[in-house]
C-alpha cells in the first residue's frame, strides 16, 4: 500500500452512467468522499443518457467532488455512455478509471485497495466484492461461457451448477469469494480499468445496448493479454435486481449472451450454445417463470429479438 503521498497514490477517475437514477445517485456520489480515500480522485464524470428525472441536477449539486456532467442526448446505452464519459477524461494523466453503476456505494478506502491490485504488470481490470444492501454476498464472478456450462445450467440450474466445481458460468459458491483470484469476467456494476489497458483495448462495444458489454470487454482484454483480478478486501454495495423481475431486461440478457457467443465462436458451437440456452429457458418457462417466457420468445422470434437489441432512436 502507498504511504499516502500524492506521488505514490494512484490517480483515478470515476465514470458513472445514469438513466433516471436520481433516487440512487446522491448516495453513490456521497460514498466517493470516503470510498476514494487513499487515491487521487482526479475526476468524477456522470454520463447521463437523457434522464427524464433530476439525475443531472443531483450530479451538479454534489459537493466536494470534481464533477463533470456529460449528456449523451439520448438513451444511448451503457457502453456508449461509458465511452462518452471516458472521452471527457485525459487518460494520459490517469492510472485507472472506475466504471460504476449509480446504485453502488463504496465502503471507506475501498477504491484504494482495488487500485493497488492493478500495479502488477498484466492486470488490466480489477473488480471488488459486491454485497447486497443487507451485507450478504452478491455473486459477481463468471467463468468462460461454453456449450457444456450452458447445458449443465439448463439441466440443473445456474445456482447449483455454480457451486459444483467449475460446471457453471456464474460462480455461486461463497467460499470462492473469500480469496483474491483471476476471473474470465465479472458483473459490470463496478470495474476498475487501468488507463494503459483502456488505451490498448479501446472503447466498449456499443452494439451491446445493455448487458454482455462487460463480458465482451473483459474477454477482449484477455485476448490482448490483460487479466481481470477479483479483490475481496475491496467491498462495494450494489442494489441491482431489475433484470431478475423485468421480463424485457431478462430477455435482453439471454439474447445478448447468445449474440456474443456466436460472435466469438464458430457456427456449430454457436448453434449448440443457442440450443442449450433455449432448452434451459424453455424448461423454466414451462414452470411459469415470466422472465424465461420472455427469453424464449426473444430467442425464437427474430422480430422480437431485433427490437430488443436495437437501441431506441434519439429523442
Amino acid at each position: 500500500m502507498s504511504n499516502g503521498t500524492d506521488e505514490n497514490r494512484l490517480r483515478t477517475a470515476v465514470v458513472i452512467v445514469t438513466y433516471n437514477s436520481a433516487d440512487v445517485l446522491g448516495d453513490c456520489l456521497r460514498s466517493l468522499t470516503e470510498g476514494a480515500r487513499g487515491v487521487v480522485l482526479a475526476d468524477v464524470v456522470v454520463a447521463d443518457n437523457a434522464s427524464r428525472d433530476d439525475s443531472v441536477g443531483v450530479a451538479e449539486r454534489a459537493e466536494a467532488l470534481p464533477i463533470t456532467v456529460v449528456q449523451t442526448g439520448r438513451n444511448a446505452g451503457y457502453a456508449a455512455a461509458i465511452n462518452a464519459g471516458v472521452a471527457a477524461l485525459d487518460l494520459d494523466a490517469l492510472d485507472a478509471v472506475l466504471v460504476l453503476n449509480p446504485d453502488c456505494r463504496l465502503r471507506p478506502g475501498s477504491l484504494a485497495v482495488l487500485a493497488e491490485t492493478l500495479r502488477p504488470p498484466g492486470r488490466g481490470i480489477a473488480v471488488p466484492r459486491l454485497v447486497n444492501p443487507d451485507g450478504t454476498l452478491q455473486p459477481s464472478l463468471r467463468r468462460q461461457p461454453t456449450v457444456r456450462r450452458a447445458l449443465v445450467e439448463a439441466v440443473i440450474g445456474g445456482t447449483l451448477a455454480g457451486r459444483i466445481g467449475t460446471l457453471g458460468e456464474l460462480v455461486t459458491d461463497p467460499v470462492r469469494y473469500e480469496a483474491a483470484c483471476t476471473a474470465a469476467w465479472a458483473t459490470g456494476a463496478a470495474m476498475l480499468i487501468s488507463a494503459a489497458a483502456w488505451r490498448e483495448i479501446g472503447p466498449w462495444d456499443e452494439s451491446f445496448f445493455l448487458y454482455s458489454e462487460e463480458t465482451e470487454y473483459a474477454l477482449r482484454a484477455a485476448d490482448r493479454g490483460w487479466s481481470l483480478w477479483y479483490e475481496p478486501s475491496a467491498v462495494f454495495e450494489h442494489i441491482g435486481g431489475d433484470s431478475a423481475v423485468n421480463p424485457t431486461l431478462a430477455a435482453l440478457i439471454v439474447v445478448n449472451k447468445v449474440r456474443l457467443f456466436r460472435r466469438r465462436r464458430g457456427r456449430i458451437a454457436a448453434a449448440a450454445y443457442f440450443l442449450a440456452v433455449a432448452l434451459g429457458e424453455g424448461v423454466r418457462a414451462l414452470s411459469g417463470r415470466p422472465t424465461s417466457r420472455a427469453a424464449v420468445a426473444a430467442l425464437l422470434r427474430p422480430s422480437r429479438r431485433l427490437r430488443l437489441i436495437t437501441p431506441p432512436p434519439a429523442s
